[in-house]
């Protein structure tokens, strides 16, 4: 009788540290360090050629965000299942704390001080909605997501938080996690018909939201319409995006030389405007190429995504690679005036650290999902091979 290859209680689908550090996607590794790179350089610039006041911050806690999500990439990404309601619940009471004594700072409750540290839980959510929604559609079949009494709990996990970021207020922010969440609710199998009725029924209510919406809100809506209306009132903002961005032309007017940015005409240089100083002093061909790292970061966790065997990870990457393209896609038209103004940062280049940790964090689960993209996850959530 044929004996099997494998110990009485020993896993097979186990895979070594060393070799969970091999499997690593390396190439992605390098690309996020290209990223964050520049936005290393672009905040030197910010500061007029000194590491302080933004430079050197970011760059350590890039430093500890790397370690940690190689850590997490490493890591088994059935323990990432296993922890996904514990995150998410973990986000949401955060979030609640957010609102009951947040600090406040730029006319927005959203932080709270840790003393080294100030923690915008909102951040945090955009990967714990992540998993959350990841491990329910794991545990259903593709009947199952027909079936909208059980869309439900799923759709509460998307509003709650929403619902609490707005309050803050976070436009963007709550925009981001309707939006991330949507993409999973899709892929997961639930029918078009029924965004469709979402989407009407969303566009009903505009009327009804407009009042419920800060007098700063709406005239970024207005001036999104009509910038020219107030441009040194409420359009101030996407006028000197826009001088910033054409005066650049095709090569910029080279690295420390912009004058809307070092002049201080360009408001929010070091963080939503970022792109904008770097079309500047890099012109078109600047911000091409930065548009061709996102790209290639975007592609590589799309890939990941389809070649994963277990419907978790591949929900994980999805969900992971579609906020991180929603991140990209918000801040560059919203600089160039495509959007209205809704304080999205662009992931890795702008300053910010609870966003730093925040992508990083992702990337790791994103590398995790490509380590063990293999291995087979019962519908419970055991590690038992059913899928």
């Amino acid at each position: 009788m044929a004996m099997s290859k494998y110990r009485i209680g020993e896993d097979p689908d186990y895979v070594p540290i060393g070799r969970r550090l091999l499997l690593l996607n390396w190439t992605l590794v390098l690309l996020i360090a290209a990223l964050s790179g520049i936005g290393f350089a672009m905040l030197y610039s910010a500061a007029n050629g000194s590491l302080q006041p933004w430079a050197e911050r970011q760059m350590m806690r890039f430093a500890v965000g790397a370690v940690l999500m190689i850590v997490i990439a490493v890591t088994d990404i059935r323990v990432w299942l296993k922890l996904a309601y514990f995150s998410y619940f973990v986000a949401l009471v955060l979030l609640v704390g957010v609102e009951i004594k947040g600090d406040i700072g730029m006319g927005a409750q959203r932080w709270i001080n840790l003393g080294f540290f100030q923690l915008q839980p909102s951040e945090l959510m955009k990967i714990s909605l992540v998993l959350a929604l990841a491990r329910y559609f794991h545990g259903l079949t593709v009947e199952d997501t027909g079936r909208i009494t059980l869309l439900i709990p799923p759709l509460l996990m998307v509003l709650a938080p929403a619902a609490l970021v707005l309050r803050q207020p976070d436009l963007g922010t709550a925009l981001l996690l309707i939006a991330g969440g949507g993409v999973i609710f899709w892929l997961a199998g639930v029918r078009m018909w029924k965004f469709a009725l979402i989407l009407g029924s969303a566009l009903a209510a505009i009327p009804i939201g407009w009042q419920f919406l800060r007098d700063y809100q709406k005239n970024r809506v207005l001036t999104f319409l009509n910038p020219e209306n107030d441009p040194l009132g409420a359009g101030y903002h996407i006028t000197q995006s826009k001088i910033a961005l054409g005066s650049g032309g095709l090569f910029g007017k080279g690295f420390m030389l912009g004058s809307q940015s070092h002049l201080n005409f360009l408001p929010e240089k070091q963080t939503d405007f970022i792109f904008t100083m770097l079309g500047e002093e890099f012109g078109l061909v600047g911000g091409l190429a930065l548009l061709a790292l996102y790209a290639l970061v975007i592609t590589y966790g799309y890939i990941i995504a389809l070649r994963c065997r277990n419907q978790f990870g591949r929900l994980v990457a999805i969900g992971v690679t579609s906020t991180f393209f929603l991140y990209v896609f918000i801040n560059i038209a919203m600089v160039m005036g495509l959007i209205p103004v809704v304080g999205v940062p662009l992931p890795l280049v702008s300053y910010g650290g609870t966003v730093m940790m925040t992508i990083l964090v992702s990337f790791g689960l994103l590398m995790s999902v490509s380590i063990h993209r293999d291995i087979r996850i019962s519908r419970q959530g055991n590690d038992d091979g059913r899928n």
